[in-house]
């Protein structure tokens, strides 16, 4: 029996998927030998990076403007090469501080030029979104970066801000191909695949073109979002299985329906969790203030460590796991991705309505 997965990432894959891997791990396509063996100039591992890109771009639909790119170092790589490419001398980027990762990217871009916050929550602790109504951005601008989903904190911006023709660069980690957004907004987006795309070891970025002939000349090759352009993502060794990966998750995706089946599931999901927490007279405690709830991350506190400790003992008991709030935070998390089927929040549900029985 497999467990019910609510880890934040690496995050539950499809059952489906791991299983066609598994059929496919020691000889490829029939071709002898395992994906990971292949070299990725083959021409098989090629089209699979291709068809990976193609179905991506569909999913989302993504006009041809757009670029897709398959890069390693996770998310957080991108943090520090976002500022490289696009952060040139006498420009200022703009960031929106929503929670711990949006930190940390602005943290990496004043590393390497001159970095804002234009709208900051951390004064609440990143219990509530900022205020992204009225954005103030000089002249010199040089782009507005946003984080989507804060999936340690568990909020989720569900409006996208104006930026007034700056460029609008989005984190979406934890929370890409899980709903319907206008991505036409966004210059560039991009994801750590181990949350709804795939396992850990690939990040895509989705760059316009027109940001793209704007990458810096004077960084090295490795760190050009234009040398992945103009190499298809095969400049040097990608993580090819992890690669592969994501594009049976994609596949698996288009099956379920896509993106509309995708969000339908997750409000479906977060609305049983969220009923639980709401219905439960403050024996549990939403940490996140309600217009702002995430329907990725659903997070969560109680009267003090040692119960919370207990409710995580009695659900890995019943194969419950991944149930710790991330470490600098402390509480409860359930990350209900799109490969967490709803049968897996309703045993959480049921079982957090009898443990409140029991306990509260």
């Amino acid at each position: 029996m497999r467990n019910y997965n609510f880890n934040p990432g690496p995050a539950a894959l499809p059952l489906e998927v791991l299983e066609e891997a598994q059929r496919q791990f020691i000889a490829y396509g029939g071709g002898g030998m395992s994906i990971m063996e292949m070299s990725h100039r083959s021409p098989a591992v090629e089209r699979m990076v291709e068809e990976t890109g193609q179905l991506f771009k569909k999913l989302l639909g993504l006009p041809d403007a757009y670029r897709v790119l398959f890069m390693g170092g996770g998310a957080s790589m991108q943090f520090g090469l976002i500022p490289m490419n696009f952060l040139k001398e006498g420009q200022t980027a703009h960031y929106i501080l929503s929670g711990s990762f949006s930190d940390k990217a602005y943290s990496e871009a004043r590393a390497v030029g001159n970095a804002v916050a234009a709208a900051s929550s951390k004064d609440s602790k990143w219990r509530v979104l900022p205020d992204t109504a009225s954005l103030l951005l000089g002249s010199n601008a040089a782009y507005v970066h946003m984080t989507t989903n804060n999936t340690i904190e568990g909020s989720q911006f569900k409006h996208i801000p104006d930026t007034n023709g700056v460029p609008l660069i989005g984190d979406m980690t934890s929370d890409i191909m899980s709903r319907k957004m206008d991505f036409s907004k966004f210059a560039m987006f991009y994801a750590g695949a181990q949350k709804n795309i795939g396992p850990a070891g690939v990040t895509v970025a989705a760059v316009h073109e027109n940001l793209l002939a704007d990458c810096s000349e004077r960084i090295p090759t490795i760190m050009k979002y234009s040398t992945y352009a103009d190499n298809d993502s095969l400049y040097n060794t990608p993580p090819v299985h992890s690669l592969y990966m994501t594009k049976l998750v994609l596949e698996w995706t288009e099956r379920q329906g896509g993106i509309a089946a995708m969000e339908q599931s997750s409000e479906e999901k977060a609305a049983l969790l969220y009923g639980v927490i709401d219905a439960s007279d403050g024996f549990y405690q939403g940490i996140i203030g309600q217009p702002y709830r995430s329907n990725m991350n659903v997070t969560w506190r109680m009267r003090d460590e040692a119960l919370e400790k207990q409710l995580i003992a009695a659900a890995e008991e019943r194969g419950i796991v991944g149930l710790a709030g991330h470490r600098s935070v402390g509480g409860l998390r359930a990350s209900i991705y799109n490969a967490v089927p709803l049968e897996a929040c309703e045993a959480l549900a049921d079982l957090m309505i009898e443990f409140q029985r029991v306990r509260g």
